[in-house]
């Protein structure tokens, strides 16, 4: 609520009045955010140490949903939008100039800490651990997704301010390979033979799949659901890059006619 707050004061109180806020990128974050709801306080949450069907779809909508649509509201432009010359040329800048977020925006770089994450949180002890943790899922391995994927989403979308912009061919290249861990990942818990986290053999279920049946239904949703959704997010580049390859070809036009012209 709070962030959802400060950025609707913040698009209200620009420091160039002539300038008009995207409300696209206005519906975007806000879905952003209503999308963290949903896989944080909702019914979700409080079934994802029961089934883990529902675990899995949390995780989900925070990394293929809430991070991207965050990350398309462009918070880092709206920031340097309302801010003074003073905070731009004496904060902002320094902050994009730097060399933690130069690293910490290098698709190389972002593409290896989201595909490290899934991996690491899916197929080491690490997962057990944090199911039977309150404390761990709540402070560790919520935020770990949510910062992976805003990271990641960051320098793909490249709508935001960014010290350097990748190309779109990279951009896409970058969610293509991307399918292959997401791929592997989903695949692995659906074909498992076996239950993987005990956390989930041991919950006390007073509806729904077994535990075998819920672990094969979890992997069935990362694997469909993750080449859905990446698929759209791979549109909706290709869409902006023929876009602005248009509207470059329109400014080149009009540059050759006024010369003509003259």
């Amino acid at each position: 609520m709070v962030a959802a707050a400060l950025y609707v004061w913040a698009t209200n109180h620009l420091q160039d009045p002539a300038f008009r806020w995207p409300r696209v990128s206005t519906a975007c974050f806000q879905a952003g955010l209503a999308a963290l709801a949903v896989a944080y306080l909702g019914p979700l949450p409080a079934w994802s140490h029961t089934f883990f069907w529902a675990h899995m779809t949390a995780h989900l909508i925070v990394m293929m949903v809430a991070a991207p649509l965050i990350v398309l509201g462009s918070p880092i432009y709206l920031w340097f939008r309302v801010s003074g010359s003073h905070t731009r040329r004496r904060v902002i800048v320094p902050i994009l100039r730097s060399r933690v977020v130069g690293i910490l925006t290098n698709p190389v770089v972002t593409w290896c800490l989201f595909a490290g994450v899934l991996l690491f949180t899916h197929f080491t002890p690490f997962f057990n651990w944090a199911l039977q943790n309150h404390d761990a899922d709540l402070f560790i391995e919520q935020p770990l997704f949510l910062i992976a994927a805003l990271l990641y989403y960051w320098p793909v979308t490249a709508r935001d301010l960014l010290p350097r912009r990748p190309s779109a061919a990279h951009r896409v290249i970058s969610m293509s390979v991307m399918m292959i861990p997401e791929a592997i990942v989903g695949a692995v818990i659906y074909f498992a033979p076996v239950v993987l986290y005990s956390v989930f053999l041991r919950a006390n279920r007073p509806f729904g799949p077994d535990a075998i049946t819920d672990q094969h239904l979890a992997g069935g949703l990362m694997w469909a659901i993750v080449m859905v959704v990446e698929a759209f997010w791979m549109m909706w580049i290709a869409t902006e890059f023929f876009r602005s390859e248009e509207q470059r070809t329109h400014k080149v036009d009009a540059e050759i006619r006024a010369a003509q012209s003259r």
